[in-house]
């Protein structure tokens, strides 16, 4: 064993030699220029010597006993990357060790999102023209547990690039759990609930999901949905809910139920008595594997102080086209889409569509766009939305939605 290679592994370790016994190698005695080094690396379980309590330090080593040595630094959290580079065969044929010393080494990523979006709007519900103008980041770190759960914690940080004020902030928004109970798959925390292909609820809730199966699944889910906006004190309410869902090669069919409860809630009014009940059914249908067709009807049925109410629509049906669709990982790849929605305001609750849907007073109208890899992790999309208030169609609103998407 060369000399530089023992002082880079015991430095890698980062640990004092005097925490451990002297003398751990009998050829190895207390003045020997590697002994600090050598002590550190067999006090850590790196190397083990011979079984004659010599270290052999003259003897030559093969390749796979120097891979023994990295693949037990590597489980020690030692950075040896190149030594791991040069002996990979060698790693590769320890089999289920080497796998195992993979999970540990990637127990926790760390990736991102950068996002920078312009949107102009203009219509009756604008009085006129305005626009947003954001850079959006997000940073994501996962880490697993053990084999069967995992953590997921999400920063977001929004700049309003049309006000120099400085008033932009970071909030934790997403910290949940995800893994197996027998056979149920569980997540809980703070994660993104969706609910009706997102056409009920698309956004953050602090709540349990579980769900059963796999082509044919049936998911619970109950929690606390989040407030109706980032400075918003204004609640969405409880809810509790199933859905089942069904992929039969080409067709997707889903049918689900969802119950908020005290929606409109505030610190001052902790208790509105307003709920609503949406009940929808939809499916899906890939052609060719590039054109897809996909539809949704709903029905709600909201009531205040356990009284119906009534002259918001109660029912509803969303229609969508999809050709293809820009992938993050493939440079060039690309996508058009199409939406045509006329839901009543008992139908939806924080809709994923990015038109304006006119609080509760329900919405129609329609979406297209076209998305477009430009480089690898570099997506981009143009869209424009036309939609109306269907208590009042004067009015209006139409939109020109443009975003660039990095991803790392």
């Amino acid at each position: 064993m060369k000399k530089s290679l023992v002082l880079a592994m015991a430095m890698a370790l980062g640990v004092t030699a005097s925490a451990y016994a002297a003398n751990p190698f009998s050829d190895v005695p207390a003045g020997h220029w590697a002994y600090d080094s050598i002590n550190k690396l067999a006090a850590a379980g790196v190397i083990e010597g011979y079984g004659d309590t010599t270290f052999g330090g003259d003897k030559l080593m093969t390749r796979y006993e120097m891979a023994q040595i990295v693949a037990k630094a590597m489980a020690k959290g030692a950075n040896v990357d190149k030594l791991a580079a040069e002996f990979a065969d060698e790693l590769d044929n320890l089999g289920v060790r080497v796998a195992n010393l993979e999970k540990k080494a990637d127990n926790v990523k760390v990736t991102g999102e950068l996002r920078y979006k312009y949107m102009s709007k203009q219509g009756d519900a604008n009085e006129g023209k305005s626009f947003e103008n954001d850079l959006r980041s997000r940073i994501w770190v996962t880490g697993q547990i053990n084999d069967d759960w995992s953590y997921t914690g999400m920063l977001q940080n929004t700049q309003d690039l049309k006000d120099n004020a400085g008033n932009e902030t970071t909030k934790f928004q997403r910290a949940y759990v995800e893994g197996k109970l027998g056979g149920l798959n569980v997540t809980a925390g703070r994660y993104n609930a969706f609910f009706a292909n997102g056409n009920v609820y698309d956004t953050r809730a602090d709540g349990v999901e579980v769900s059963y199966g796999s082509k044919i699944q049936l998911k619970g889910f109950a929690g606390k949905a989040t407030d109706a906006g980032d400075d918003s004190d204004v609640s969405y309410g409880n809810y509790a809910g199933a859905e089942l869902t069904g992929d039969f090669n080409k067709l997707g069919l889903t049918a689900g139920y969802v119950n908020f409860k005290d929606m409109g809630a505030t610190t001052e009014e902790p208790e509105t008595n307003r709920d609503n009940a949406i009940w929808y059914v939809g499916g899906s249908y890939d052609f060719d594997g590039n054109v897809a067709v996909s539809g949704m009807y709903l029905k709600g049925d909201m009531s205040k102080d356990d009284k119906d109410v009534t002259g918001i629509g109660s029912d509803g049906w969303t229609a969508g086209l999809t050709y293809k669709g820009a992938e993050a990982s493939e440079a060039g790849s690309w996508g058009l889409f199409a939406n045509y929605y006329d839901q009543g305001g008992m139908t939806y609750v924080a809709h994923t569509t990015d038109a304006n849907t006119f609080d509760n007073d329900g919405f129609k109208g329609y979406g297209v766009g076209a998305n477009y890899t430009f480089a690898k992790n570099i997506v981009g999309t143009v869209a424009y939305y036309d939609t109306e208030n269907k208590l009042n169609s004067k009015v209006d609103d139409q939109r020109v939605w443009a975003d660039l998407t990095f991803t790392f």
